[in-house]
């Protein structure tokens, strides 16, 4: 069995990754009825026998003891990781394994990047040494961060660089939180410009989530809990919804979209954690999904979505799931892969779904799903037999689709909107070893990587259909 580690940085991607925990250790006591530390649970936590005198790990097989997640929490301010440590999961986090300064990064790519990064750079390379150690066989670093931030943008980005350094081998999967254009940090376009051109270099994998569009999910969410229609009811208590057994008893502003972001994760890492008829190994991810080496955004869609907030509303025919998946109103950016070019997809389906009905659906809907003419059979697909808690199926697509073009336009529009008037600039240039340079580089390779997807968009109109093929007379 193969164990991944989760790197989390930064506000945002501390909250993330404790929502991911506390829903991960849901999963398996849900299916792990008798106690023991089986393979499923070792993919991603330790069992540690404290009353052992180097704390050692217990193997596969016996009962569990204490469970720690293979995971690294890095942040500049102490605020997020405190709470973690003063919440019910306190047990769950090695305390070797994190990592906190107490002024913040201050909304500086810069700062996150060149001066924590600098000074911790030891730090976390023993941090991510000592995660890698504890595993019999690493498989992957799932790497969780926002691009807003100073922290996550800056010190996330030198992290992922670090990971490629120390575990070339590694597979490196990033789930990156895109800001919307209301942003309250003024500086969220230099950081996210930035960042990306460190995820273009550096990630093989990276799965890009915006902000603007988990607000409209939950809304969506939140209208269809106060439609009161018949037949569904949303449970104010639900422990997919609130924040119990998160960092606080109580409701935050953004827990409803953190578990947005936490089901993907429970969802594309359900196949290591699980049994299936047809599971899909991480590494096969990049292998299948990625052409070229820079087109590595892969666009996440999640149905139902009313799994993330417990809504009891009459269940969605298995053949609707798959529909939806396709539809604008379940990517986790705010795209329509329908009318844009697919190089490639992955469907992960969990629960009593049958290899059949997944064949049949993508013959069903590969007619109207346009794909680059070099890969019409560019599907790539996984069943795990375990659902998420309280449903009997789920589907994520991932999407490699030139759909996050205008994502990516419309950040370098706010770019270009401070950096035209030189607005901010001096923050950054005033931080040791940043260079007015950056900013132009970190802006071209941006302009490069949307030159790329327009010219694969530019083949879309000289596809043709499938010749039709010749019967054989009986």
């Amino acid at each position: 069995m193969t164990q991944s580690v989760v790197v989390q940085v930064g506000q945002c991607g501390n909250q993330v990754g404790c929502r991911f925990w506390d829903l991960a250790l849901r999963e398996h006591a849900h299916v792990n009825k008798r106690g023991l530390y089986d393979e499923a649970l070792s993919s991603f936590f330790r069992n540690v026998d404290s009353r052992k005198s180097d704390g050692g790990t217990c193997c596969v097989g016996g009962r569990i003891q204490h469970l720690k997640a293979r995971a690294v929490l890095i942040d500049m301010e102490e605020g997020v990781v405190h709470g973690i440590l003063q919440g019910p999961l306190r047990e769950v986090f090695d305390s070797t394994q994190l990592l906190t300064d107490v002024s913040g990064s201050g909304n500086n790519w810069a700062v996150g990047n060149l001066t924590y990064g600098s000074a911790y750079r030891e730090s976390v390379v023993n941090k991510l040494r000592r995660a890698a150690e504890r595993c019999d066989c690493l498989q992957c670093f799932f790497l969780i961060h926002s691009m807003g931030g100073g922290t996550g943008s800056g010190l996330g980005t030198r992290v992922l660089s670090l990971l490629e350094e120390e575990f070339p081998d590694v597979c490196r999967i990033v789930t990156a939180m895109y800001p919307s254009a209301e942003d309250d940090v003024i500086t969220s376009p230099y950081n996210s410009v930035l960042a990306m051109r460190e995820l273009t270099e550096h990630a093989d994998c990276v799965l890009p989530v915006e902000n603007q569009s988990l607000v409209d999910i939950v809304n969506k969410i939140s209208l269809l809990s106060h439609d009161a229609k018949p037949g569904s009811v949303l449970k104010k208590d639900s422990t997919i919804t609130s924040g119990q057994g998160g960092l606080s008893p109580t409701e935050k502003p953004f827990d409803a979209m953190n578990n947005i972001v936490a089901n993907l994760l429970l969802n594309i890492t359900s196949s290591s954690r699980f049994e299936g008829s047809l599971n899909m190994d991480l590494n096969e991810i990049a292998m299948n999904l990625v052409p070229f080496p820079r087109l590595h955004y892969l666009v996440p869609s999640l149905t139902p979505l009313y799994t993330l907030a417990d809504v009891n509303i009459p269940t969605r025919r298995l053949d609707q799931m798959f529909s939806d998946a396709f539809s604008k109103d379940h990517q986790l950016i705010r795209a329509d892969p329908k009318h844009s070019l697919y190089l490639a997809c992955a469907l992960m389906v969990r629960g009593n779904v049958q290899v059949s009905d997944l064949r049949r659906n993508i013959e069903r809907l590969r007619p109207s799903l346009p794909f680059v003419s070099w890969n019409q059979e560019g599907w790539k697909t996984g069943l795990c037999s375990v659902p998420p808690v309280g449903h009997s199926h789920s589907l994520l697509a991932l999407a490699n689709n030139t759909c996050v073009k205008p994502t990516f336009m419309e950040l370098r529009e706010r770019f270009t909107k401070l950096y035209k008037k030189k607005a901010h600039l001096h923050h950054y240039l005033h931080v040791d070893g940043m260079e007015q340079s950056t900013f132009s580089e970190a802006l071209s390779s941006l302009n490069e990587l949307i030159d790329e997807y327009h010219q694969l968009d530019a083949t879309k109109a000289r596809l043709i259909p499938d010749a039709p093929r010749l019967s054989i007379a009986r």
